[in-house]
């Protein structure tokens, strides 16, 4: 199998590593492959792509969108290295208001699968990097909703050296407890 799938301490966030072919020529490897993703318990189909560039100290997130336009991403990390991180959001479960970080970097290779119900948000480590993420759902910006990232119920570790560099827009999202969350 191209791939191997781990759960996280949440458990329906799961770590993907590929399998990576190097030669003297350089590398191969699948970066999706729909048959191994659903018999690993992935089974959502994905219709967007994206690819976002940022220097280190960028935090971006937390962001998700509400149902009907719920979001699952695969995210991974194409050059430099971020610390990518899912909170889970859904009310009513077990793990509400927790998260799990993940480093995903060029040279892991490894993946995010971030299923809907999560807010996603992720910090750049390295002087720039480059993430490429699959998504359930296009983007809907009247579904596009946010948690500040530093919201201390949830109380994510960043492990920051100084303040992050935020958006505007993400400065002013709410904390968890005031989303505007129909999951």
């Amino acid at each position: 199998m191209p791939f191997s799938f781990e759960k996280t301490a949440i458990e329906d966030v799961i770590v993907i590593t590929p399998r990576v072919f190097n030669d003297d020529r350089g590398f191969f490897m699948e970066t999706y492959k729909s048959s191994d993703f659903i018999n690993n318990g992935i089974k959502e189909d994905f219709v967007q792509d994206n690819h976002s560039k940022s220097s280190k100290g960028v935090l971006r997130g937390l962001h998700y969108q509400k149902a009907p336009k719920a979001q699952a991403k695969i995210v991974r990390c194409v050059k430099g290295a971020i610390f990518d991180v899912a909170v889970d959001i859904r009310k009513g479960s077990k793990t509400y208001g927790k998260w799990v970080g993940v480093e995903l970097t060029e040279e892991n290779k490894k993946m995010l699968y971030i299923p809907a119900g999560f807010a996603h948000g992720f910090c750049v480590r390295s002087e720039i990097a480059e993430i490429c993420y699959k998504s359930s759902d296009e983007y809907s910006p009247e579904n596009d909703r946010g948690i500040m990232w530093n919201d201390p119920e949830i109380g994510i570790d960043w492990n920051l050296d100084s303040e992050p560099i935020i958006s505007e827009k993400d400065a002013k999202h709410p904390l968890l407890k005031d989303a505007d969350n129909n999951f």
